[in-house]
């Protein structure tokens, strides 16, 4: 029986997803939260296997207590889903230094703290599991949503070099990328009016608004759909690096990975003509 440790627990979320989804295979759970009062009743339903902590993932400290009260309930965290995240939009040019930055704490240095606060009982154990939840975003650019996606493309780096970091150590790495998927996370943008400190983008960012908002509650992908293939990815032998979720979301990939590769070779002879020609070591 494995002991899942997941952040961003808000009802109706991949978060709670991943949660049920490991009860069902016979695992336990610890599910933290920003507003944990939402999720009493379901902690309580679940009969002793999971836990509801609050946590406010960009407070380091609150980090670290949350991990220490979820290995001592449980005796260690077999498996890290960094889950907690949100997406704004705006123009690169015009996006305040403090937005950009808040989208920085809570997408990635929140995800470098929850990582480094359980890596230490995985490495003592010889083993475990991290989850970085990314996005596609974190591997194809959306417009409007330039910030977003420097963190997801973060987040992919990060994970990378983890991932080779800790396999010599019994650890396993996972980037998850959805696409879009039928959360809650598109809802908020209706209540949010465009803020654009440059006049120029307003009618780009008033498009993507619109777009999103019609989008809420119409987004192909089943959360719960997702979280299953991602526990099937992880029982693979080898399990892949990363797994795009989403029809959508695989088309979106496939096809920008493979516009950049012609690119690429397409100049292939001005990238190899940097070199020093074949017996010229002077320059």
């Amino acid at each position: 029986m494995r002991t899942w440790f997941i952040t961003g627990g808000t009802p109706g979320g991949f978060g709670m997803a991943y949660a049920e989804a490991a009860l069902e295979i016979g695992d336990r759970v610890v599910l933290t939260a920003r507003r944990p009062e939402q999720l009493r009743e379901w902690e309580q339903a679940q009969q002793g296997r999971a836990l509801v902590l609050p946590l406010d993932v960009t407070d380091a400290a609150q980090v670290r207590q949350a991990v220490a009260a979820a290995e001592e309930h449980f005796g260690g965290i077999d498996v890290l889903v960094n889950n907690a995240g949100r997406g704004w939009y705006g123009s690169i040019e015009g996006m305040p230094d403090e937005a950009v930055r808040d989208q920085f704490e809570l997408n990635f240095f929140a995800v470098l703290s929850v990582i480094r606060a359980v890596l230490p009982g995985m490495r003592a154990r010889g083993s475990g599991w991290v989850v970085n939840m990314s996005s596609v975003a974190g591997l194809v650019g959306v417009t409007g949503f330039g910030h977003y996606n420097a963190t997801k493309f973060a987040i992919e780096a990060v994970t990378e070099v983890l991932r080779t970091e800790v396999a010599p150590l019994g650890i396993r790495v996972l980037a998850v990328e959805p696409g879009a998927f039928r959360t809650r996370a598109y809802a908020g943008f209706a209540d949010e009016p465009v803020e654009e400190s440059v006049a120029a983008y307003t009618p780009m960012l008033e498009q993507v608004r619109a777009a999103m908002v019609e989008q809420d509650g119409r987004q192909p992908g089943d959360p719960h759909r997702g979280v299953r293939a991602v526990i099937a990815a992880m029982a693979q032998d080898p399990p892949p690096h990363r797994l795009v979720l989403g029809g959508a979301g695989y088309d979106a990939v496939t096809a920008a990975l493979q516009r950049a590769t012609a690119e690429m070779r397409a100049f292939e002879a001005l990238s190899r003509s940097a070199d020093f020609a074949a017996g010229d070591a002077t320059g």
